[in-house]
């Protein structure tokens, strides 16, 4: 009785006292927020490097990444798997993109499936993986002669719209919005994906002086509505129809996407934001995110707010208070312009503390939990003046995403300990898989010697395990304590929804 007690002090949910520092801690770093980086593949901005690298440079420039912002202690990726009627995974729906082998529709050489391995190395540090999917913008320019044969510009040109130098996809039409649910549905059913995402490309940003022809579909498909409606009307439907497949394939799977930051301006409809935007989601892109949101149709918005805290035109502190009080039924997290440091016109760019101080901003919203960061290659080997001062400060801890406002709900399983050893490096526990939940992750915490274990205070995360056991015993290994920790520590359960289950000490 005596050894049960030593090995498992309690098991329970569980509120424990922490002093007045803890606190403030807690306030500054938040236990639970996300904190992603969209890593753009696209032309090659981010990954790969060069579509002529060699597969084992792509996967160690990968993991480059991936370990740069597991220091720096992000929690999510945001990858881009589709970006212009490719893909980089294998699919008979579209050919190899050309940024991951130099050729469109050429395989990687030695194959590999770049999709599973990259969900892999992600979830192995603990990252969501999120698949990033353009759906809409077919070619990024017009030398139809590089697409591969089995592009659907060749399989299905009456699919094709020319506009501003690019091919797209017609949202009009029956036939598209079948085809990229197909897409959707496959990774979904194929990979271990966290999420699906969406950005801010819909219909294409206007072009002066080109016109966006579809005119045919709309008076074959107008149904009465306005042209701006019914082009707003094509973009929900697949929202909808794509929404409605994830949560029926997988219902963990998060649907998620990325507007332009603005809506509509004020001076066009007063329930705008007080901005001067060029162009809006509403009035240019056809895309309505009030109307996702009343909808229920996504998970989470990040809207893009690229622009510095003060700007004159489109001030990041405006957009945030008008996104944290027109925000309904969905997670909010605001997408950060880490691209532009050091690099824009808006001097206000140069400062280090921008970045550090819009997310400072950001926190003080209770109902917008977190940032996204465009794009991976800011913070590689760059800018290390800005990265100092957010693991100074900002980013001090880890952090868990939260979980989304429709997926919360309470993790059954509670981890159950059944042996422990110890060796000088090491301690070791083996926990009983859970049979109730379906779980992703193992927590494991530890406190100094002069506080109590609290798992809501991010300072005591030490380790976060991805389960690839599918039954039976899970062996976890942690570091043995340190002179100032306390020798107990707390473990708990993430599930695939991203809630965490009570916690168990141990000793």
């Amino acid at each position: 009785m005596n050894q049960y007690k030593s090995l498992i002090l309690l098991i329970s949910l569980f509120t424990l006292s922490f002093s007045n520092g803890n606190a403030q801690e807690q306030t500054t770093n938040p236990k639970n927020e996300f904190r992603a980086v969209w890593i753009a593949t696209v032309a090659n901005i981010d990954w790969p490097k060069s579509n002529v690298d060699t597969v084992e440079k792509e996967k160690a420039d990968f993991i480059e990444i991936l370990d740069t912002y597991k220091k720096l202690n992000y929690n999510a990726v945001i990858v881009q798997i589709r970006s212009v009627g490719d893909a980089f995974y294998p699919t008979e729906l579209a050919p190899w993109s050309r940024y991951l082998t130099g050729k469109e529709g050429k395989a990687p050489s030695p194959y590999f499936d770049p999709l599973e391995w990259m969900i892999t190395e992600a979830h192995a540090r603990g990252f969501e993986f999120h698949a990033w999917l353009n759906p809409y913008r077919a070619t990024m320019d017009l030398k139809t002669e590089t697409l591969s044969p089995t592009h659907d510009f060749y399989k299905h040109p009456e699919w094709m719209i020319k506009y501003g130098g690019k091919y797209y996809y017609n949202p009009a039409l029956p036939e598209v919005q079948t085809h990229l649910v197909s897409i959707v549905n496959e990774v979904v059913r194929n990979y271990d994906i966290d999420a699906i995402h969406f950005d801010d490309y819909f219909y294409p940003y206007k072009v002066t002086g080109e016109v966006f022809n579809d005119a045919e579909s709309f008076t074959k498909y107008g149904g009465g509505l306005n042209l701006d409606d019914w082009r707003r009307s094509n973009v929900n439907n697949l929202v909808k129809y794509v929404s409605l497949s994830i949560k029926n394939i997988k219902p963990w799977v998060q649907f998620g996407i990325s507007p332009f930051g603005v809506w509509r301006n004020k001076s066009v409809d007063p329930k705008g934001s007080d901005t001067e935007s060029g162009q809006t989601n509403y009035d240019d892109l056809y895309a309505d995110p009030l109307a996702w949101m009343e909808n229920s149709w996504i998970d989470y918005l990040v809207p893009q707010l690229y622009w510095s805290i003060d700007h004159p035109k489109a001030s990041y502190s405006k957009l945030l208070k008008w996104w944290s009080e027109n925000s309904k039924n969905t997670a909010i997290y605001i997408g950060n312009g880490t691209y532009k440091i050091n690099t824009d016109s808006d001097k206000k760019w140069n400062n280090p503390n921008e970045i550090p101080n819009q997310i400072n901003v950001t926190r003080t919203y209770k109902n917008i939990q977190g940032n996204v960061f465009f794009s991976a290659k800011a913070f590689v080997n760059k800018n290390r003046n800005v990265t100092q001062l957010l693991l100074e400060k900002q980013y001090k801890y880890p952090a868990l995403p939260p979980a989304v406002p429709n997926s919360k709900k309470i993790v059954i399983d509670v981890p159950t300990v059944n042996s422990i050893s110890k060796d000088t490096t090491n301690s070791s526990f083996t926990i009983k898989y859970p049979i109730n939940s379906k779980v992703r992750y193992i927590m494991v915490y530890r406190a100094k010697n002069d506080s109590k274990i609290d798992v809501n205070n991010p300072s005591q995360i030490i380790e976060k395990i991805c389960l690839t056991e599918k039954s039976g015993s899970i062996k976890v290994c942690v570091p043995s304590k340190k002179p100032d920790e306390n020798s107990s520590c707390a473990v708990t359960f993430i599930d695939f929804y991203g809630n965490e289950s009570a916690a168990t000490i141990l000793n």
